[in-house]
């Protein structure tokens, strides 16, 4: 291999653009949008959703939580779908051996600070760590622990990837910047 692409690395990072949060978003907003017209229909007493009969449900107060929760469900399913559609979080992590710099980019919401962009020394870091949560809130996590003991996060690991393709990856990194892989 050439020595030059040797000495830079460059991975992808995904960001909000998940199957995951495409699937939260449609399903967010179909339950809010029928949460919201159970709510109106109690308040105009006619079926605005046909599948169901508000016959029951008074306005005040069930009617008009009803609305509230449709309001609010529409609210973040629109706030997931524009994370996605501007792919916040996504970016690149370039490795620059030669150069002995480590540059993050990331996408942030549109605005002044949209362009993202961390850059640190390698001779700063310690080691590599591959962390990982078991249970509920599960996932694996790759960051660089820092000589002055701060870590920064480098990037999720994808679910699908088992515990060994996870520490794979760590390790590579830990040997292409030449520190100790921790977990």
């Amino acid at each position: 291999m050439d020595e030059e692409f040797e000495a830079l690395w460059i991975k992808p990072v995904i960001g909000s653009n998940k199957l995951s949060n495409w699937l939260w978003a449609i399903f967010l907003f179909a339950g809010s949008v029928g949460f919201l017209l159970a709510g109106l229909s109690s308040y105009a007493r006619k079926d605005l959703l046909p599948v169901l009969s508000s016959e029951g449900i008074q306005f005040a107060p069930q009617g008009l939580v009803m609305c509230f929760y449709g309001i609010g469900g529409c609210s973040l399913s629109l706030y997931l779908s524009s994370m996605i559609f501007w792919a916040i979080g996504s970016g690149y992590n370039e490795f620059d051996r030669r150069e002995g710099v480590i540059s993050l980019f990331r996408w942030g919401f549109p605005g002044k600070n949209r362009r993202i962009r961390i850059r640190f020394l390698v001779e700063d870091i310690q080691a590599v760590r591959l962390k990982v949560e078991e249970g509920w809130n599960s996932g694996r996590k790759l960051s660089v622990k820092m000589t002055d003991e701060q870590e920064i996060a480098l990037m999720p690991l994808a679910d699908s990837l088992s515990l060994r393709e996870a520490e794979e990856q760590a390790a590579q990194l830990a040997k292409f910047l030449r520190v100790p892989m921790i977990t």
